[in-house]
């Protein structure tokens, strides 16, 4: 635990999460198909079809730019006319969250304030999402009030003409319309954000995501986080945050044998502590795993706390008196075992 002349004293426990299929069944676009009367079949065949045409053509193209760019030509070509960030916002209002949610969002946070021992040391639970979606549908979601921050990707409405340094005032003409990418989050950028949650470049803008910071001096260490994603693709964000001693976890569309499958692979090749299904009710195991794992990371906290002022007062160590006698269990088998976790690393990081 950082002592009195650190930059940070570490009591923040992140859960970071990935958004579609993960907390919404499904992909977040489709209340934009609906709006425009626009067949969605068709837009993701031509998104998926359109990088081999252009390779014929001699142009490289990245996969995970292209839903952007088809959503911009759609807006150029009159399809999505007068789509702007405001009316994705509006559109994100329509998405379903999965059971439980939001509220499991607010168990979580209560998990943490409501805990006499956690409020002594002033610990603290923060929510994040990290999409490669669009983040202003995720701000328009039922989740975003339960939320810290979002990171996803941005577009920029009416941009700015050439020699606009001369111009006095900007007159927007026209409806205003998204025309240009701000922001992109693929599956590797997501590690990028990871690093600035860790490292608090999201509350203190004069920290650069690549300055060189002391491990003790960040304000989330990534042994406080858990990330929670859907599957394959987010198997950048789980091998980091496994390498450095977080919890990962997997969860797939429930009856849905094939995701089912998958995350059992992530388990098995050790990119994800555990996995279950996107049922976040009370008592769902999914429910039960996350809580029982935020409350693990919380009496971790708790006890360097301790050792830190033992330490410094110069105090053998004491035990933690709680009411719950199932707590204390737990912590003597942490005692006596550690946390496997953030002992080994995953076999198939890089």
């Amino acid at each position: 635990m950082p002592d009195d002349n650190t930059l940070n004293r570490q009591n923040i426990v992140a859960c970071i999460w990935d958004f579609d299929k993960t907390l919404i069944p499904g992909y977040m676009q489709w209340p934009i198909f609906e709006h425009f009367g626009v067949d969605e079949k068709r837009f993701w065949k031509e998104v998926n079809t359109l990088p081999e045409i252009y390779r014929e053509q001699g142009q490289s193209v990245s996969p995970d730019i292209m839903y952007l760019n088809h959503i911009l030509t759609y807006v150029r070509h009159g399809k999505f006319a007068g789509l702007n960030n405001a009316l994705l916002r509006r559109l994100g209002k329509k998405l379903n969250l999965y059971q439980g949610l939001p509220e499991f969002f607010q168990t979580l946070k209560d998990i943490v304030v409501k805990d006499p021992v956690y409020a002594r040391y002033e610990i603290k639970l923060e929510h994040y999402i990290i999409s490669t979606g669009i983040a202003e549908m995720i701000r328009g979601s039922a989740i975003a009030p339960h939320v810290e921050q979002v990171y996803g990707c941005e577009f920029v409405e009416n941009p700015l003409p050439p020699n606009y340094f001369a111009q006095q005032e900007f007159e927007i003409t026209g409806p205003r319309e998204i025309a240009q990418i701000g922001c992109l989050v693929d599956n590797t950028i997501k590690t990028r954000y990871v690093f600035e949650i860790n490292k608090g470049t999201n509350k203190i803008a004069s920290i650069d995501v690549n300055s060189r910071i002391a491990p003790e001096d960040r304000r989330v260490p990534i042994k406080n986080m858990i990330y929670v994603a859907d599957g394959p693709s987010d198997v950048p964000v789980f091998s980091v945050v496994r390498k450095h001693g977080g919890k990962t976890y997997a969860v797939y569309e429930p009856k849905n044998e094939k995701e089912f499958a998958q995350n059992d692979a992530l388990r098995a090749s050790e990119r994800v502590n555990h996995f279950g299904r996107a049922d976040y009710r009370e008592k769902s195991d999914t429910y039960m795993w996350l809580t029982s794992h935020v409350r693990q990371i919380c009496d971790r906290i708790v006890d360097e706390c301790e050792r830190a002022l033992n330490h410094r007062v110069g105090r053998p160590p004491q035990h933690i008196h709680r009411e719950e006698p199932v707590r204390q269990a737990g912590n003597l088998q942490e005692d006596l075992f550690g946390d496997i976790g953030e002992q080994t690393s995953p076999k198939g990081s890089k």
